[in-house]
């Protein structure tokens, strides 16, 4: 794309108008949506003329896009509960680490999971994309961590469903966090609370391998090793 002319170009004095435009993107897109969000809304969000937009990243639906992918990097995820040789219960606890993450590190890193989470539900066909950036390795890496535990060979349904739903519990944390603290005040405000729901979901993700594993009649690997009472 050609620089845009004097007049449209963004002024020297914006200090870095991309990155000020991919925060505003996370941030309106993750509480409104791609179609409700307009390019004069993140013009102004992020104090630039909307020729910017298009000469960092072509059109909204660019930015839309690099709101949606930069900040992704599941390298860190992944190696929180990959290693073969950690406890059921501590590897399940690295990847509930990931998921709460987030919720540790403020704003902008909780927008950009709302986003992700938003993008799921208002699909604008991001996420067949991303899937193969972040999702989809999460996952199966999940696989193959319950499939170890389990003793399995080979992937079925059931071990997929159990999959998702240990992956729902983290969902859902996210997805309905405003309405978990109206339904029960202080669950995500009082002191400790991050590390009172990660030990929560670790607990309820090891029932339902051990519930798994006893309807396969196979007891898990190294159940004597857990960590987590």
């Amino acid at each position: 794309m050609n620089p845009p002319t004097d007049s449209a170009r963004p002024s020297a004095d914006t200090g870095d108008a991309r990155l000020r435009l991919l925060r505003a993107a996370i941030r309106l897109f993750a509480h409104q949506g791609f179609a409700k969000t307009s390019t004069r809304e993140l013009a102004e969000a992020a104090q630039v003329n909307v020729a910017a937009i298009s000469y960092y990243f072509g059109d909204k639906a660019g930015l839309y896009r690099a709101a949606f992918l930069e900040p992704m990097d599941p390298t860190e995820d992944l190696a929180r509960f990959t290693d073969p040789a950690l406890p059921l219960a501590d590897a399940l606890a690295g990847f509930y680490a990931g998921f709460l993450e987030p919720l540790r590190q403020g704003d902008e890193a909780r927008l950009c999971t709302k986003l992700h989470l938003r993008e799921m539900l208002e699909s604008t066909g991001l996420v067949d994309g991303g899937l193969a950036r972040s999702i989809q390795p999460l996952h199966e890496a999940l696989l193959a961590l319950l499939r170890h535990h389990l003793g399995l060979a080979a992937l079925d349904g059931e071990l997929q469903r159990l999959a998702l739903c240990i992956e729902g519990l983290g969902v859902q944390l996210h997805v309905g966090l405003d309405i978990n603290e109206a339904l029960a005040p202080g669950v995500n405000t009082e002191p400790g609370a991050i590390d009172r729901w990660h030990d929560t979901l670790v607990r309820a993700a090891l029932a339902m391998v051990e519930a798994e594993a006893q309807r396969r009649g196979r007891p898990l690997a190294r159940p004597a090793e857990r960590s987590i009472a």
